[in-house]
């Protein structure tokens, strides 16, 4: 079968080990389930696999692609929660897993005709949802949702701040939680990004590190050093942020003395349950919510869609379809 590989890692030229080529397509087995891949889109993830960071290079060549929509082999229309765990080692939540691996970093990935996926992966797609628009969905907006309602605890009438409108994970929750009832206000360096998240439903847009007209209940974090300082001084007494990025850098200024005094909570948040998938797939249909696409490449121009991540031009999710 034809699938996007990774045959190996180079931080400053990523592209240059992504390779085209033929594999074996995988056969069911006991407890796994395969998949025919209609679409996958692209992620940052793949990136910094390509690059090298955060995955082992023992697992090179591996196909890539973490964000899957497609069909079983019973004609069931299905998108893949990307999360190999086992719930029990987490205590119930699979994200606790000490194991646990996103797709495409211990097992082959979406980027393919065919995926070899755990049964309890497979998820009912929404019937409102295109091929193309479910899989922009696993990932990032399940990221989102688990951000905004479990880590964070949204209400309706709460004031959150996004930062950096522009990120996958960063225009889903705007989407979600203006969608949920908040006000949303978010930031980009970028004009287009700060117009698309007005688009999504923010109430008001702004550059990064200017002031907002009110503090926030609650600040979605995925920049890091960048937007840190920010983050906390937007933050009313009692507020929470929720991290689960850093792209700009790790280490920033903690300010201690902000959180201790003002009683701030930071809460990490990585992934999301299946539960909490399948939730965030009910409330997009409900909701009637639809992912931002910019545009949509045959698996053959997958150098091209890794290109326009790399270079940043993109508004919304790049998606990949396998004919």
């Amino acid at each position: 079968m034809r699938a996007a590989v990774a045959v190996s890692q180079n931080f400053d030229d990523p592209l240059s080990g992504l390779a085209l080529m033929q594999m074996p397509e995988p056969e069911p087995t006991e407890g796994w389930i395969k998949v025919k891949v209609r679409a996958t889109s692209i992620n940052m993830h793949d990136l910094w696999t390509l690059r090298g960071v955060g995955h082992d290079p023992k697992n090179i060549p591996i196909i890539l692609g973490c964000d899957v929509a497609g069909v079983t082999d019973d004609g069931r229309e299905v998108i893949v929660y990307p999360v190999i765990a086992d719930a029990e080692a987490g205590g119930g939540d699979e994200t606790l897993d000490p194991r646990r691996a996103l797709l495409s970093e211990e097992h082959h990935g979406g980027f393919a005709e065919y995926l070899l996926v755990p049964e309890r992966c497979v998820l009912d797609k929404p019937g409102s949802l295109s091929f193309e628009e479910a899989a922009c969905l696993p990932v990032a907006w399940s990221t989102a949702y688990r951000m905004l309602f479990t880590q964070g605890a949204l209400k309706p009438g709460d004031r959150v701040l996004v930062q950096g409108a522009g990120g996958g994970v960063a225009s889903a929750a705007i989407s979600l939680a203006a969608a949920a009832g908040a006000t949303v206000y978010a930031t980009s360096r970028s004009q287009t990004n700060r117009d698309l998240a007005l688009e999504l439903g923010a109430a008001e847009v702004f550059e990064s590190g200017e002031r907002l007209p009110e503090r926030v209940d609650l600040v979605i974090e995925t920049v890091g050093e960048a937007t840190w300082a920010h983050s906390l001084r937007c933050l009313k007494p009692g507020g929470a942020i929720v991290i689960a990025g850093a792209t700009s850098g790790t280490s920033p200024e903690a300010d201690l003395g902000r959180i201790f005094y003002q009683q701030l909570r930071v809460i990490g948040s990585t992934g999301s349950t299946r539960q909490e998938t399948q939730d965030m797939l009910r409330f997009v249909e409900t909701k009637g919510l639809r992912p931002k696409i910019d545009r949509v490449l045959a698996l053959e121009e997958i150098h091209a869609g890794m290109q326009a991540m790399l270079d940043g031009n993109i508004s919304g999710k790049i998606v990949i379809t396998v004919a």
